[in-house]
């Protein structure tokens, strides 16, 4: 389970620097995350597999979406739909 939670924490780490346009190159964006070239490639894979649209631009040196996304993952509270109606109802 905590494997699980770590790579969620990878992959919003990496959305984070996307956004701000400050990934590096890959080697640096590597070293900032401490993992290995290939790990981030693997990562970046299975972001892309969950429809990221990334790419890396040369000219800022740095990953960026193609066009504006977002990421979320974790659970919320909301109104179950038995409460909704009763709330109707009254």
């Amino acid at each position: 389970m905590n494997v699980i939670i770590k790579q969620i924490e990878l992959i919003e780490r990496i959305d984070r620097l996307i956004r701000m346009q400050a990934t590096g190159s890959p080697d640096e964006l590597a070293y900032k995350l401490g993992i290995s070239k290939t790990k981030l490639y693997r990562v970046i894979k299975v972001m892309k597999q969950m429809d990221a649209p990334i790419e890396y631009n040369f000219s800022i040196q740095s990953f960026v979406y193609e066009q504006a996304v977002g990421f979320t993952i974790g659970f919320f509270r909301r109104e179950s739909p038995s409460n909704e109606l009763l709330t109707h109802k009254a």
